[in-house]
C-alpha cells in the first residue's frame, strides 16, 4: 500500500510540473483590436470563435481599442503582443525610430468609405468640396486621419482649409453624423450600410473594393492587419508563426464561405437584432480581405506615397519597406499546415 501511494504521490508531483510546464508554455498573448465590431477587423475575432487559436495552442485574449492608434500605443507600451490594426502604422513608426512589422495581411484595401451626411450632400459633392467642412475620423493620427487628408489634399485641398474632428466608430460615428457635428466622415461596415438604411449619409468615396480603392489611391492599399513589434516577433518565432497560422486559417475561411456561414459564427453582440444588415454588409466587404495573409506586391510603395504627401514624419524619410511588413511567418505556418 505504501508503495502505491508514494507511486501516486510521485505521479501527482510529476503531473502538477506536467500541468504547471504546459501552463507555462501557453502563456497568455493579448492582441489589441482598433475597434473589434469593425467587418475590417473581422478576423480577429473570427478567429477566436472559430477555435484556430486554441488549435495551434495558443491562449490568446483579443482586446478593443475604438481607434487603430490607441491600439498602437498599448503597443509600443508593451501593454499588449500584438495589435490588429492599419498597415500604414509601421511606416509611420519606422519615421520616428520605432520598429513594427505586420506579419499577416487582412486586408488588400482599406475598407473605409468616406460618408457625406445627406443635409451636407447638396454642397459637398466629392473631396474637392471639403473646403471650411469638418470632417470625422476615429482618432487624430488613426488611419482614417491619413487616409482622409490625403483624399482631400489630392483634390486640391491643403489640411489648413478642413477640421479633422475624432468621433470614434460605429454608434458614435453615427451620432456625430445625425447631431451635425461632423459634415462627412471616413468609417467602415457595418456603420456605413446603417447609415445608408436610415437614409441620413451618402457615399462619397468607397474604399470596399479594389477598383474604388486603386481610384482613390492610385493602387492596392493593404490595411488592416497583424502587426507586432520587430523585435517580439524575432525573439517569439514560434508564437508570432503560430499566431499567423491561426489568422491565415481564417482568412481561407472567410474566402471559402458565405457571408451568411460567417455571420452565424460571430457572437450576437456584433450584429444585434439586424443580422440581415450584417450579412449584408459582409457581403459587401467580403472582397476586401487576402486569401493567405500575404503582402500584396504593390502594396507598401502605395502606402509609402499616400503617407509621403502629407506626413511630415514620413516626408523625405528614408523608410525601409521590407522592414515593415514580413510574409515569412504566414510561409512557415503555411508549411507547418501542410505537413
Amino acid at each position: 500500500m505504501r508503495t502505491l501511494r508514494q507511486i501516486a504521490a510521485v505521479s501527482g508531483v510529476a503531473f502538477t510540473l506536467a500541468a504547471a510546464s504546459a501552463a507555462a508554455h501557453a502563456e497568455k498573448l493579448t492582441i489589441m483590436v482598433g475597434g473589434a465590431t469593425k467587418i475590417i477587423y473581422l478576423p480577429a475575432k473570427l478567429t477566436e470563435q472559430l477555435g484556430y487559436f486554441k488549435d495551434e495552442g495558443l491562449d490568446v485574449e483579443i482586446l478593443s481599442q475604438p481607434a487603430g492608434v490607441d491600439a498602437e500605443n498599448e503597443l509600443l507600451a508593451g501593454a499588449v503582443q500584438g495589435v490588429v490594426g492599419f498597415y500604414d502604422h509601421t511606416i509611420d513608426l519606422q519615421s520616428k525610430g520605432k520598429e513594427v512589422q505586420a506579419l499577416v495581411i487582412f486586408g488588400q484595401v482599406p475598407g473605409e468609405v468616406e460618408m457625406v451626411s445627406t443635409k451636407a450632400s447638396e454642397t459637398l459633392k466629392s473631396m474637392a468640396d471639403v473646403k471650411g467642412k469638418t470632417l470625422g475620423v476615429t482618432g487624430l493620427g488613426s488611419s482614417t486621419s491619413f487616409l482622409t487628408q490625403y483624399l482631400a489634399q489630392r483634390a486640391g485641398v491643403p489640411s489648413t482649409q478642413y477640421t479633422l474632428l475624432p468621433v470614434g466608430a460605429d454608434n458614435s460615428f453615427i451620432a456625430a453624423i445625425k447631431q451635425n457635428r461632423i459634415d462627412a466622415g471616413m468609417t467602415t461596415e457595418p456603420t456605413v450600410s446603417q447609415l445608408l438604411k436610415t437614409g441620413d449619409a451618402k457615399v462619397l468615396v468607397d474604399m470596399r473594393t479594389l477598383e474604388g480603392t486603386r481610384a482613390a489611391l492610385g493602387g492596392t492599399y493593404p490595411a488592416s492587419s497583424f502587426y507586432v513589434q520587430r523585435a517580439w516577433a524575432e525573439s517569439h518565432k514560434d508564437d508570432a508563426t503560430k499566431l499567423s497560422h491561426a489568422f491565415a486559417k481564417t482568412l481561407n475561411f472567410i474566402a471559402t464561405h458565405s457571408a451568411e456561414e460567417i455571420a452565424a459564427k460571430m457572437p450576437k453582440d456584433y450584429y444585434g437584432n439586424n443580422k440581415d444588415l450584417y450579412v449584408g454588409a459582409l457581403k459587401a466587404s467580403l472582397p476586401m480581405f487576402t486569401k493567405d495573409g500575404k503582402m500584396p506586391a504593390d502594396g507598401p510603395d502605395t502606402v509609402l506615397k499616400v503617407l509621403s504627401a502629407f506626413n511630415p514624419s514620413v516626408k523625405g524619410k528614408h523608410i525601409d519597406l521590407a522592414k515593415t511588413y514580413s510574409n515569412d511567418y504566414v510561409s512557415a505556418a503555411v508549411k507547418t499546415a501542410a505537413k
